[in-house]
């Protein structure tokens, strides 16, 4: 049973990181949003900032993959401990 508190804590731990990725970047889109608004008066900032938005999607999506993958990850060592367990017994 303790292989399984391990991978959920694993799990856990990888979803609040990803949270603060994600909560880090969504107060910077908040903060390029606001200057956009402000400064668009050129075709340059308005390219400019979709671009940062757009990477700031990106870091959104891969957080959010990373936090799946290390779920994931754990569940499957989770998973091989107990077979081993099953095994030994």
């Amino acid at each position: 049973m303790a292989s399984l508190d391990k991978w959920q804590r694993a799990a856990a731990k990888a979803a609040k990181q990803a949270k603060v990725a994600a909560i880090k970047a969504a107060k910077q889109a908040d903060k390029l949003y606001k200057a956009a608004r402000t400064k668009i008066q050129s075709e340059a900032r308005r390219r400019k900032v979709k671009e940062t938005l757009e990477k700031t999607g990106r870091v959104l999506r891969a957080a959010g993959r990373a936090a799946v993958v290390a779920a994931v990850a754990a569940g499957v060592a989770a998973g091989r401990a107990e077979m081993r367990k099953k095994i030994k017994a």
